[in-house]
């Protein structure tokens, strides 16, 4: 027998379990279906943090976005009893003339007055002494941002979600999507299930779930090692040394690395950010260490920047992200059936806004339009129509 709702929200990761909330919250009947259990180690959510940052070097139209996150943050930290956010700081710094990304993150915090201290490397050594900074560097401090514990706010909100009445159908991958004018009908391996509304956020499987509604979208899944290294644990506690982003010369290009304090004996958690390793996510090699990249850059770059936070390895495990071309999101309704909303692309800085992008969808599906502004997000715009990414 077929189940109808109001909303099917296919993909209850990050974004999708957020806006299953919202709905349920509004009394909207809804079904999410995920092809795993989440919170789960299969997708872009796993590795149990993520930074929120509120200057933003990708660009100062997501600002008002991620002051918004951060607000719809603190809220679920107040409904549930899982640790959600920690206060421990943002930090940035970069060649001086020679790291846009840095040179972005101030200016946006400059444009919407937030909190925000502009300095040079040698003040930065100064602030945070386990720092290996040249003193003419660029760097910034904004104490209000932080880490979010990205497990257990999809964990958060699937119990808020199930409380307010929305239906979960997990290990239940969709097989096939059918648009009508009034609805649509989604076939999983378990089930079939009918709907006025869609939403399809599925992280690296979008490319394959959107094509089923002919729709080819420039979405790249890439491999993306993260590792937490022993460290001394007076400089890099998370108690004095805050989350970081930063962008630093390599070869005839820039380097962008991000991290995170240690706390509870966890180590320092460092990644790299720009490193493209193109994958499918269904063979994606998911252990780490088996190519020497997995370690090896973000070991160089401990080594010169933060020789007291490269330690033993503790652990390695691999992530994904979903990039598109010019690096910013994909958040717009299909263009040929306005009763279904994509979030896609979200290119490894998007978990940040998990929380506005769930209250975004929720209002593309019970409004048809939303409060904030996606205009840089939309399908159609110039820069999504390239096809590749760079290696």
């Amino acid at each position: 027998m077929t189940r109808h709702y109001e909303v099917i929200v296919v993909g209850a990761g990050s974004m999708g379990m957020a806006a299953g909330y919202y709905l349920a919250k509004q009394g909207v009947k809804t079904l999410l279906i995920d092809a795993f259990d989440p919170p789960h180690d299969q997708g872009s959510h796993f590795g149990e943090t993520r930074i929120i940052r509120h200057a933003y070097g990708e660009g100062r139209e997501y600002v008002p976005l991620a002051l918004r996150s951060q607000e719809l943050w603190n809220e679920l930290e107040k409904k549930t009893h899982l640790k959600i956010f920690t206060q421990a700081g943002a930090m940035g710094f970069g060649p001086k003339g020679n790291a846009p990304f840095i040179d972005e993150a101030i200016a946006s915090g400059i444009e919407y007055n937030l909190e925000v201290d502009h300095l040079s490397g040698a003040e930065m050594k100064d602030r945070f002494p386990g720092l290996n900074v040249p003193d003419d560097y660029n760097a910034f401090y904004e104490p209000n941002s932080g880490f979010l514990y990205s497990e257990n706010c999809i964990q958060a909100y699937r119990e808020l979600a199930e409380h307010h009445g929305a239906e979960l159908s997990v290990n239940n991958p969709v097989v096939d999507i059918e648009a009508y004018e009034d609805g649509v009908k989604v076939v999983t391996n378990k089930d079939t299930f009918t709907a006025n509304k869609l939403i399809i956020c599925s992280g690296a499987w979008n490319k394959e779930i959107l094509a089923k509604l002919d729709l080819d979208l420039p979405l790249i899944p890439t491999r993306q090692p993260v590792a937490w290294f022993e460290a001394e644990e007076s400089l890099f506690n998370v108690n004095n040394f805050p989350t970081f982003m930063v962008e630093v010369p390599s070869g005839d290009t820039r380097a962008i690395y991000y991290g995170f304090p240690t706390f509870g004996g966890c180590g320092v958690k460092v990644g790299r950010h720009d490193f493209v390793d193109i994958i499918e996510p269904e063979t994606m090699n998911r252990e780490f260490g088996s190519d020497p990249n997995d370690e090896g850059h973000i070991r160089e770059f401990l080594d010169n920047f933060m020789p007291k936070a490269s330690g033993a390895l503790k652990k390695g495990v691999i992530c994904m992200y979903t990039r598109t071309p010019d690096g910013h999101f994909i958040i717009d309704k299909h263009p040929q059936h306005s009763h279904i909303s994509i979030a896609a692309g979200f290119a490894g800085h998007g978990y940040k806004f998990a929380s506005v992008v769930g209250e975004i969808l929720s209002q593309l599906a019970v409004k048809g339009e939303t409060e904030h502004d996606i205009n840089i997000f939309r399908i159609n715009r110039p820069s999504l129509q390239e096809k590749s990414v760079s290696k």
